[in-house]
């Protein structure tokens, strides 16, 4: 039987991971279709680029689900109940602090940064959206078993101290992104994490 159309000439994956650096160094808005065509596997036509993904929406998704099951994972400690509630903060700061000065990928947290200039729902603002909520969830779990056992005081303000961690996570994307060392994001963790001593009993 004759094959249909003209067969790939890429690594599908290798794409998806060239998809993800460009997503995470320029953002959604500003990462263009004619960049994505040319950073894939060295440049890939427009028709084969739609076979190939649909369109750069999907795209964005299946890089932002590569990226959240590979270097977002160091957020999982907050998920993980075995765990001290402070110390599965503490390692998801400072894990995610890691990640955010590694090298072989841009610096900063791509689900962070596409904050801005990502602001309609079919651009991939939901999903985003979705990330941070969960990460969000993850960190006032933590605080309501500290305060439910009793390491925190009962009149801990649950939502205010998950907004303060929470901003100051946001946050280590753009001193990453400006370069500042890991050394001096690892210092802030320690700082940041005396607000939580500060509840204790």
């Amino acid at each position: 039987m004759a094959q249909m159309g003209r067969p790939r000439t890429f690594d599908r994956d290798a794409a998806i991971v060239q998809a993800m650096h460009l997503f995470w160094e320029h953002g959604y808005e500003s990462t263009s279709l004619s960049q994505l065509k040319a950073g894939i596997a060295g440049g890939i036509s427009a028709p084969s680029f739609y076979a190939a993904f649909g369109s750069k929406e999907a795209l964005f998704q299946e890089a932002l689900a590569l990226y959240q099951s590979t270097h977002g994972q160091v957020m999982e400690s907050l998920f993980d109940g075995t765990l001290p509630a402070r110390e599965a903060v503490e390692q998801a700061l400072r894990r995610s602090a890691r990640m955010q000065c590694e090298a072989g990928h841009p610096r900063g947290c791509m689900v962070a940064l596409g904050v801005i200039g990502v602001c309609a729902p079919e651009q991939g603002a939901t999903a985003l959206s979705a990330a941070r909520e969960r990460t969000r969830r993850g960190i006032r779990a933590c605080i309501e078993r500290a305060i439910a056992d009793g390491e925190l005081t009962s009149d801990t303000d649950s939502s205010a101290l998950t907004s303060a961690f929470d901003s100051f996570l946001l946050g280590l994307s753009t001193l990453a992104r400006d370069g500042i060392e890991h050394a001096v994001l690892d210092a802030a963790v320690s700082q940041v994490m005396r607000m939580w001593d500060a509840c204790r009993r």
